[in-house]
């Protein structure tokens, strides 16, 4: 009777283990199809509604001809984009948005042969402006599908996303049934056999309490009684066994996390817009009209690449752009005590980086640094390859500010390397915590987070080196 008590907890212990492995490949299956529809699909819009148009309004203008082809090319791209899209893609509805895009791609290809028909025949500048403007409005049409079938498939990420939290609860269920079937077979062998072993199921016993009070690193010695070896050794498992569970719950809810963060637009401190807002006011009472220029273009440039339309990951240019429009804008305010510069090497502009990351570094150097200082002072941004292999990217914001004392740096990068702490007890500048939180999140071990160098009255230093990475990140 025990021993087959003892194989029927042995199988019972591998069906979280199997059930978690089952849900998470579905679940990760799932979330890669739709990764890959939502970037397609981002793709593909970007090249209908804003390439297409531009380059057939060259060939209008005579500045570049049909000959050299992109139209057609780009065409094919998005064909193929939507045929990967509708591979990938179960759900009924987006399929058939998909099907009314590959009909609206249809006739943006048949209507740009007719413009190139007519071109080639002599036609009209008007004539060929109004098949333009045609053209025009069924790219329009074909972006509208496009984000349409994308807010589907964020829906289906979502409801994915309600899957997993119904799958965890069920995990957990089977994971306390485990633990109370344990101690269910050590309280009937205790009463069923001999005086003689009653030590070693009482060690047994109380190590099916420690792991239902979370000691999952607790084990029981492996008594010597042949029949009570197999118990001992099950129950030694089912503790590992549960922390590897645990672990990889931990890491799913890390991917969702993640998920959800990819989903959210970038936050911008509201007193930057209002003294940015408050800035063009006074200088267009003050009739500066250049310097009106000059702010309101970098103002939207700056809140362009902010929003990326929802795009976590941005090119190093993009974020260093981002930088010089904060900075452009924040000379205007401070032209008496803000002097800045920005290096980068040309060869790290086109990898990708998880975007948002410097501006709270300059953000926190003008405002803890350079204001807090007499005089003019300096402020300088950096990227380089850290090393001749050109394997990962280190960026730097520097400046001759007021610095740290050394009790508070002590006490800042204290607060840095406690991610569990509340935002609301933080006493360290919280964009400073808020970046390298993102910075361990996204990089996960490649990188160390936020290293700080900073002398009282001299000025500070602050840098993070990341990995170089290359191709479809925006997601």
């Amino acid at each position: 009777m025990l021993q087959i008590s003892y194989i029927f907890l042995i199988g019972i212990m591998i069906i979280p283990t199997i059930y978690s492995v089952i849900v998470l490949q579905i679940h990760t299956k799932q979330y890669d199809d739709i990764i890959t529809n939502v970037s397609n699909a981002n793709r593909i819009n970007q090249i209908a509604k804003t390439d297409v148009p531009n380059w057939l309004w060259e060939i209008v203008c005579g500045k570049k001809s049909f000959d050299e082809n992109p139209p057609y090319e780009m065409i094919n791209t998005i064909f193929d984009g939507i045929a990967d899209m509708q591979a990938h893609t179960k759900s009924r509805d987006n399929k058939q948005k998909l099907e009314v895009a590959f009909r609206a791609c249809t006739t943006l290809d048949n209507n740009i042969k007719m413009l190139e028909n007519q071109m080639r025949g002599g036609s009209s500048v008007t004539a060929n402006e109004t098949s333009l403007d045609e053209i025009r409005t069924i790219t329009a049409l074909f972006s509208d599908i496009m984000q349409d079938f994308i807010l589907s498939e964020i829906e289906t990420a979502n409801e994915t996303n309600t899957s997993i939290k119904h799958s965890s609860i069920i995990l957990t269920i089977l994971q306390i049934t485990i633990i109370i079937f344990s101690l269910a077979v050590s309280i009937n062998g205790y009463i069923t056999v001999l005086r003689s072993i009653d030590r070693p199921l009482s060690d047994m016993k109380e190590l099916s309490t420690q792991i239902a009070g979370g000691n999952l690193d607790a084990r029981t010695k492996v008594p010597d009684l042949d029949e009570l070896i197999p118990l001992a050794n099950n129950m030694n498992l089912m503790a590992e066994q549960i922390n590897v569970l645990i672990q990889k719950n931990i890491e799913e809810q890390q991917n969702i996390q993640k998920a959800e963060m990819k989903a959210l637009q970038a936050q911008i401190t509201p007193h930057f817009l209002y003294n940015t807002f408050d800035t063009i006011i006074w200088l267009a009472e003050e009739e500066k009209t250049d310097e009106v220029v000059k702010i309101t273009k970098a103002f939207s440039e700056f809140l362009r690449i902010s929003l990326s339309r929802g795009h976590e990951w941005i090119t190093i240019a993009q974020e260093l752009d981002h930088i010089k429009n904060y900075l452009t804008i924040q000379k205007i305010r401070y032209a008496d005590i803000l002097n800045y510069e920005i290096e980068a090497d040309e060869e790290i502009l086109n990898y990708k980086i998880i975007k948002l990351v410097l501006q709270p570094l300059v953000e926190n150097a003008i405002y803890h640094g350079i204001k807090n200082k007499r005089g003019r002072g300096h402020l300088k941004v950096s990227a380089n390859f850290t090393d001749d292999k050109k394997s990962s990217i280190m960026f730097t914001v520097t400046d001759d500010g007021a610095g740290f004392t050394q009790e508070r740096l002590a006490q800042v990068n204290d607060e840095l390397e406690n991610a569990t702490l509340d935002a609301e007890k933080l006493t360290s500048v919280y964009g400073l915590y808020n970046v390298n939180k993102k910075l361990k999140l996204y990089y996960g071990k490649e990188t160390e987070g936020l290293v700080i160098q900073s002398e009282h009255n001299k000025g500070s230093c602050i840098s993070f080196v990341i990995p170089c990475m290359a191709g479809e990140q925006n997601v």
